[in-house]
């Protein structure tokens, strides 16, 4: 006898079933024939005895060539026609070819990587083995020789990596976006990066894996200054300021003007100057820190009806400024309107980088890190055939991850080079280490891809062989540039009278709990001592009944408003305590506070 099971719909119960399996067969062939959404998903847990369907938006689906009784529904009559133009994806979909299956549905499916392997239990089969990778992922050469959380590891990377994001950047106003200057299509690539041939991501370089006087330990990687100086991972930094000019109530407006002095917030004659007659900076002018863009003067916010006299004291300074810490050239202007017809400008600044000590790089495999060592090509080792590396990658880094896929590339990429095509990579699918092997055999070169280097400082050969040929580096959006951090005194919160908080607002470093063990233990004391004193105040405190006093600006004198009577104390301590006490009070809690004479 058939268990029941019960059917569930986006999560919801609906009804249930006395043939689970039949019902799940029946809506299968159902959304095959065109007669259900090909959206729908289905699937069927015996051991919950429960059938899912599910329409909703967000899954993740791939699609899959349908199998049926051993056998591919997509035959070589249809991959003829669609060689042809016949047919086309959807013809696919539409007729029961194709489907597109979610994570659930998977779990009731046995898919084959390849069509030799299709048995008659299989239910589809890939329409490549690579298809089952996404888009990063399948960017990344020979895969499955890498670990698992390496691949991981490699998409994410992809994803922060400067290349071509878009055919428009410049055009497109983008609050921040990077562009590499000199991106290249990987020597060896796969079936996916010759799709996205025109969004390259990266650039080709000679690697050697070697150390380096301890320069690329932990991850680090030396690069060679004069391939820098040529132009190599130079990118260009982007970043979009915006500002409305908006309409108020009560007739008010702002005004795009450089301001006048004599205006709230005026910031002086020397901060106008680069901005013409209209208040608007002009294009390719350099600007720097804290630079005005846009000169821009509001009303105030809070006016009384007596106020509205279009006086100067009555407006306040507003511009438009590059962000602390940032620099660049003014690269183009926009001004347009918005929906409610108010103007919209928008400046785009441009700053130039080039790669220096900081700088995060990665390989495809996972495989990060920064620049610890910027060597002239002078002192770099060097090839009998005088061929200098542009990175010396650290050997420690290859057997605690597990990277075969990286050596494979850099053997490929080197073997690529120098027979002049481009390698072939794609994850199952690709060129075996014994061709690349016989490749280098052939061109004269060691099929191991060692070769004799030698030490550029001293001009004597390394004792042992090194291995190196070409990979696939990527530049990534984390640059020094943008997090270099410090700061000795600033500006403070209006509440609790602290250091701001981030580099944009130019704020303190914070000492946390393990900070603060590392300078006892370091015996900097004092140095703590100064960091806790951010705050630092002197409050009066009644000696009768321990309230804070209250200080009469005018006379200069404090006095406490509960007993009227007592000495006051005035107490150094630090202002969040002050902050705190009065907290307590707002609770209905009494914080007396006892003073003693020290």
């Amino acid at each position: 006898m058939k268990e029941k099971a019960d059917i569930y719909f986006n999560g919801k119960h609906v009804g249930e079933t006395p043939d689970p399996e039949g019902y799940a067969a029946n809506v299968r062939k159902k959304r095959r024939m065109g007669l259900l959404s090909p959206q729908l998903n289905l699937a069927y847990f015996p051991e919950f005895k429960e059938i899912r369907l599910t329409l909703e938006a967000g899954r993740v689906r791939r699609p899959l060539i349908i199998v049926e009784a051993g056998k591919s529904r997509f035959t070589e009559v249809l991959l003829d026609k669609l060689q042809k133009g016949q047919i086309d994806w959807q013809y696919l979909v539409d007729h029961g070819v194709i489907e597109y299956l979610d994570a659930e549905e998977e779990e009731n499916s046995l898919i084959a990587i390849k069509p030799a392997d299709i048995t008659k239990d299989h239910t589809h089969v890939e329409i490549d083995p690579i298809a089952m990778l996404g888009l990063s992922a399948g960017l990344i050469p020979y895969p499955e020789y890498n670990r698992g959380d390496r691949i991981n590891y490699g998409a994410k990377m992809i994803g922060q990596s400067i290349g071509i994001p878009t055919n428009n950047f410049l055009v497109r106003t983008d609050t921040k976006f990077n562009v590499l200057s000199y991106p290249q299509v990987p020597l060896v690539g796969t079936k996916t990066s010759q799709v996205l041939a025109e969004f390259p991501e990266g650039q080709n370089v000679v690697i050697a894996v070697s150390c380096y006087d301890g320069y690329n330990m932990e991850d680090a990687i030396v690069f060679n200054k004069s391939s820098i100086q040529r132009g190599l991972a130079r990118s260009f930094y982007f970043r979009t300021y915006e500002t409305l000019k908006k309409r108020y109530w009560g007739g008010q407006e702002d005004v795009i003007q450089i301001p006048e002095p004599g205006i709230k917030g005026f910031r002086g004659e020397e901060a106008y100057k680069n901005l013409d007659q209209d208040g608007v900076i002009n294009p390719e002018t350099p600007v720097r820190s804290d630079s005005v863009l846009v000169g821009k003067i509001s009303p105030l916010r809070f006016l009384t009806t007596e106020e509205f006299v279009s006086d100067i004291e009555n407006k306040r300074e507003t511009s438009v400024t590059v962000r602390h810490g940032e620099q660049g050239v003014v690269d183009s202007i926009f001004i347009t309107e918005t929906t409610d017809a108010d103007q919209l400008l928008k400046i785009r600044l441009r700053d130039s980088r080039m790669p220096e000590i900081g700088d995060k790089f990665a390989s495809r495999h996972g495989q990060k890190g920064v620049i610890g060592l910027l060597v002239d090509q002078q002192d770099m080792p060097f090839t009998s055939s005088g061929v200098i590396p542009d990175i010396i990658f650290n050997p420690h880094a290859i057997p605690s991850r597990m990277t075969i896929g990286q050596l494979l590339e850099i053997l490929a990429g080197k073997a690529g080079a120098l027979n002049g095509e481009r390698m072939d990579a794609s994850a199952f699918e690709h060129l075996q280490d014994e061709d690349i092997r016989k490749i280098l055999k052939r061109l004269g070169f060691r099929e191991d891809g060692k070769e004799i280097l030698h030490d550029g400082r001293t001009g004597r050969a390394f004792e042992v062989m090194i291995f190196v040929g070409i990979a696939f580096y990527m530049k990534l959006d984390h640059m020094v540039t943008d997090k270099i951090h410090a700061r000795s005194r600033g500006p403070v919160t209006l509440l609790t009278k602290q250091p701001t908080e981030g580099r944009a607002k130019r704020g303190g470093l914070r000492i946390g709990e393990m900070e603060q063990q590392c300078l006892i233990g370091h015996g900097a004391v004092l140095t703590l001592k100064e960091r806790f004193d951010s705050d630092k105040t002197f409050i009066p405190i009644c000696g009768k009944c321990g309230l804070i006093a209250t200080l009469d600006v005018a006379k200069n004198k404090a006095f406490c408003s509960v007993c009227k009577e007592g000495a006051i104390h005035w107490v150094e301590t630090s202002y969040a305590f002050k902050l705190a006490t009065e907290e307590l009070k707002s609770m209905g809690i009494y914080p007396a506070i006892a003073v003693e004479e020290v």
